[in-house]
């Protein structure tokens, strides 16, 4: 039985084994649990019911990293998307006063659609689209983007109303454990050692216990408050006028977070093949597409792809398996919920920035003496962390491409699809800036 498994997910093709799996998966969970707190937090201002909220969000996020780890085979884990879940609460519920059960109908729809998309291929054929240069582009700019949520966490890059970050008080003791933490994980990593980040994690989160910079609190949880918002969705109310636009939103902006995190976790893994096209691709697409039916059904925004996953193929994951731990540990935390804050942020924050360092490595694939390609990648990389988004680094690289091809006459027509894409970009970027 377990040889039967090493050879469904390819074990031996891919040169790893149980072990390495297993703390990949475990990796990938503790670099993404804060979503258990944060996303169930974020979804309570649009008067979700809290305890509700998190087991939706625990449940979903099972659900989705399973099913990728199972279908797809990919070290690719799921949850709801942050960013995506506050424009659910503060700009579809609170601002334009739409119910969340209204709202979720809209995730539902939007999950529909993917599905629709995938199966018709125009998923695949957006992704072929895109030039090979913007992936590296994307996988580097998300490299930044991780690692400036961990000097955030850390403490290191703080708010500044005159600059709008400045550097933080490195003597403060939170900042200190991560910079020790991000030291001891570079020193095993060099020393190959296995599961080098989780032991790092592990390392400053008794550290951070001791010191007493842990500020936890035991909360009660029961996973029937699931039925408060389990199949409470209003679809029929999702399709009234004037919550199209919002439908389209939650499409348009995982669409492209979904592709960027999709190129960034295989290329940082090698599981992209020699012609830069991606194996079994439609089935990472349906993955997450029915995760995020899934989700709106117990009573979650859009579930998607995490960049964190970089996290545990760091740590070696390369098979399904990654995911399913990192699943299985979700499902765990639906009765354990009240305790994933006892990992504190100085913990993981040092994972990514080590991860995201890491990850800069495929810029050496952009020609950047090529201006028709530097300005568009650089584009690309800067504004993913700058904006705190995916959707919008990429498309800021892809309107550069377009415009820049067209205006020095180098359009070729087999590239349709990809002005296309730039036209939608540029109609979604002056939508937002008018809202």
């Amino acid at each position: 039985m377990i040889k039967r498994m090493e050879a469904f997910f390819e074990f031996g093709r891919l040169g790893t084994n149980w072990r390495t799996e297993i703390l990949a998966g475990v990796t990938t969970f503790l670099t993404m649990a804060y979503i258990v707190l944060v996303n169930p937090a974020i979804l309570s201002d649009a008067g979700v019911p809290l305890p509700a909220a998190t087991a939706a969000t625990c449940l979903s996020a099972a659900f989705g990293s399973i099913l990728m780890g199972v279908i797809a085979r990919y070290p690719i884990a799921l949850a709801p998307g942050m960013g995506l879940n506050a424009y659910f609460t503060y700009t579809v519920c609170v601002k334009m006063h739409v119910p969340w059960q209204t709202a979720l109908g809209a995730v539902f729809l939007s999950g529909v659609i993917f599905l629709a998309l995938t199966g018709a291929g125009i998923r695949q054929m957006i992704l072929r689209a895109i030039p090979h240069e913007l992936y590296a582009a994307v996988a580097s700019g998300i490299g930044l983007f991780i690692a400036f949520i961990g000097f955030q966490h850390a403490g290191l890059v703080v708010k500044d109303p005159n600059t709008l970050v400045s550097l933080g008080d490195v003597k403060l003791p939170a900042t200190a454990l991560a910079l020790g933490g991000l030291v001891l994980m570079v020193a095993l990593e060099v020393r190959k050692v296995k599961g080098a980040i989780l032991i790092g994690v592990l390392a400053v989160t008794a550290a951070a216990w001791a010191m007493g910079q842990v500020h936890w609190t035991h909360a009660a949880f029961s996973l029937g408050e699931l039925g408060k918002t389990a199949f409470q969705l209003n679809i029929r109310g999702a399709l009234g006028k004037g919550l199209l636009e919002i439908i389209f939103v939650f499409f348009f902006v995982d669409l492209f977070d979904n592709l960027g995190t999709l190129v960034a976790v295989t290329k940082r893994a090698g599981l992209i093949d020699s012609s830069n096209t991606i194996p079994r691709l439609n089935r990472i697409l349906f993955a997450d597409a029915t995760a995020t039916v899934f989700g709106s059904l117990t009573g979650t925004s859009t579930v998607t792809s995490y960049v964190e996953s970089t996290a545990g193929v760091a740590a070696g994951g390369r098979s399904g398996v990654t995911a399913i731990v990192t699943g299985g540990l979700f499902l765990v935390a639906v009765v354990a919920a009240p305790f994933i804050g006892i990992v504190p942020g100085a913990a993981t924050a040092p994972a990514l920035i080590l991860v995201g360092s890491l990850m800069l490595a495929t810029v050496t694939e952009i020609r950047w003496h090529d201006p028709l390609v530097a300005v568009p990648a650089f584009l690309t990389l800067v504004l993913i962390p700058l904006t705190y988004s995916i959707a919008n680094g990429l498309g800021f690289g892809i309107i550069a491409w377009a415009v820049l091809h067209l205006v020095t006459g180098r359009l070729r027509r087999q590239d349709w699809l990809l002005y296309v894409l730039a036209a939608l970009f540029l109609a979604r970027f002056v939508y937002l800036s008018g809202s």
